[in-house]
């Protein structure tokens, strides 16, 4: 039992960009490269462990044949994906369905995400839900008539923001923004608007109306930019829950030294490196594993006393 160093997959959606090659050191042979899908079991994008005895396996494989290492709270296989997005253009406008929905009409889970913003371009917008309510007619005429944006809620973002985006509302992000995605376990999407693009195929991208109204929150969005949850300073770090829900817990840490903690038999970890660099070392290492920015590690429930050195910003994820 040993941290888990991640390798992930590509996606070159044609919204994206180069900064995740540039900036947080992604060896892969995509352009654009839009999306890295970091810690993840889904078919449509692996990852794979870069490290250690299992070095070549995809971390679906590893956790099959160690199928505790999920923890007692897990049932079935890893409930979420974890991803860099690089948004160098405009989202589609989508929506995701619920786990019912999903579940009944796609064979998936449905999906609940949040986005920690890493960074925005000055004046950066994202889509979050309706401005006001709209019906489904309302919709299918906004559409049709290029009119979809007067109904959209739209936020400015800046660094550091967090944004929760239960399934069912409407969303996309702006040009310029990148960030850090933690979701269910699913690539269910269904594509309200996307601008009239060509693909590079030249053809347009399919949109998917009904099911979209079928699924979507057609009341006004509250703005849910997420406040720290609690922010405690220790000597050497800083810790803050960004996010919490039925699907996963996100917690922020700013370390200047280092700090301890414990992954114990209730459920997996998962480190999320977004700044800095640093190592980590439990009972069981050899050595520490080191990390820098853009790298994502698994911690394998009951692997327990962790510890964590370098200067680095981490995100810590769990169920």
């Amino acid at each position: 039992m040993e941290p888990l160093l991640l390798s992930p997959s590509g996606k070159d959606y044609l919204w994206g960009g180069t900064r995740l090659k540039k900036e947080y050191g992604k060896d892969i042979p995509l352009v654009p490269l839009a999306e890295t899908w970091e810690c993840s079991v889904h078919p449509d994008g692996p990852s794979v462990i870069a490290n250690g005895i299992y070095s070549g396996k995809t971390l679906e494989e590893v956790l099959k044949e160690n199928p505790e290492w999920l923890g007692s709270k897990v049932e079935g296989e890893l409930p979420i994906l974890v991803k860099f997005i690089d948004a160098e253009k405009d989202l589609s406008v989508q929506v995701h369905p619920d786990d019912e929905y999903a579940r009944a009409n796609e064979n998936q889970n449905g999906k609940t995400e949040m986005w920690y913003v890493l960074d925005a371009a000055p004046g950066a917008e994202l889509i979050h839900g309706f401005a006001h309510d709209v019906t489904p007619d309302q919709l299918r005429e906004a559409v049709k008539t290029g009119k979809l944006s007067k109904h959209l809620q739209k936020v400015k973002v800046r660094r550091g923001d967090t944004f929760f985006i239960p399934a069912g509302t409407i969303h996309a992000l702006g040009a310029g923004i990148m960030v850090a995605e933690i979701q269910e376990s699913s690539n269910v999407t269904y594509r309200v608007y996307d601008y009239d693009r060509i693909d590079k195929d030249g053809k347009k991208r399919p949109l998917h109306i009904e099911k979209a109204i079928e699924v979507a929150n057609m009341k006004a969005s509250a703005v849910t930019r997420q406040a720290p949850k609690f922010i405690k300073y220790y000597p050497g770090c800083a810790r803050e829950i960004l996010c919490r829900c039925k699907y996963f817990e996100v917690e922020r840490i700013q370390v200047s030294m280092g700090f301890s903690f414990s992954v114990t038999e209730d459920s997996y970890q998962v480190l999320l490196c977004t700044e800095g660099f640093g190592g980590i070392e439990t009972d069981y290492s050899r050595r520490p594993l080191r990390f820098a920015k853009g790298d994502c590690i698994f911690l394998p429930a009951s692997i327990g006393r962790c510890h964590v050195l370098g200067n680095t910003t981490l995100l810590k994820i769990r169920n």
